[in-house]
């Protein structure tokens, strides 16, 4: 079995995890390699797609073309998807290994599992239940292979917008217990929560101590 792990960011926080995985594949499963371009992409068996920024299009190069995205698809489609989750006040996160197509998010479902948090954990924590549940997911796939049935998507699709920095913002007239999801989801480095007062921002930037 010929598995291929792409990455097309290589500063990507998967990255680590996109290690492991290509590590235990090797070890346990097949021939597996982990690439950072999609010009990089060659004929095979399974390609993972993990966390790419860019649509890859040459799907006819490998029989499955796997992603994982965390919501209870069809619903939840889009950017971004656990921390819009938490957002909402959620702590049980679906999580969905697909097959990729043309259109994004519509393919057939291989397996489920959830993300189980308790509500306190920040960015990191957050990422490493993620990023474990991820190489759990493929592990499982993989070790099914080549006895693989999917399941169309079933139901109303909804859609999560792409964030930016401004979503970060903080309301300075609300407490911090009621913009407590915020904070945990901002990451301190590329998009740190901040609030605005008399026309000056403010970083704030949040650790457990």
């Amino acid at each position: 079995m010929k598995v291929q792990i792409l990455v097309d960011n290589p500063n990507s926080w998967i990255v680590e995890y996109a290690e492991e995985l290509n590590k235990k594949i090797n070890e346990n499963l097949g021939k597996s390699t982990l690439i950072f371009r999609h010009e990089e992409v060659i004929s095979g068996d399974v390609l993972c797609l993990l966390s790419c920024e860019k649509i890859f299009k040459d799907l006819e190069l490998n029989k499955y073309n796997l992603v994982v995205h965390e919501s209870n698809l069809p619903q939840g489609k889009g950017w971004s998807p656990l921390t819009w989750q938490i957002l909402e006040g959620k702590n049980n996160i679906p999580i969905t290994l697909f097959e990729a197509e043309k259109n994004v998010d519509s393919g057939v479902i291989y397996a489920q599992n959830t993300i189980q948090l308790k509500g306190h954990e920040l960015l990191p924590e957050i990422k490493h239940r993620q990023g474990l549940e991820t190489i759990n997911l493929i592990l499982d796939f993989l070790k099914k292979y080549p006895n693989i049935k999917g399941e169309p998507q079933k139901g109303e699709s909804t859609f999560y917008p792409k964030r930016t920095s401004v979503d970060s913002k903080l309301d300075a007239n609300k407490t911090i217990a009621e913009q407590f999801n915020l904070l945990r989801v901002c990451d301190n480095e590329r998009y740190p929560a901040y609030f605005e007062k008399d026309g000056v921002e403010y970083l704030i930037k949040i650790e457990r101590r």
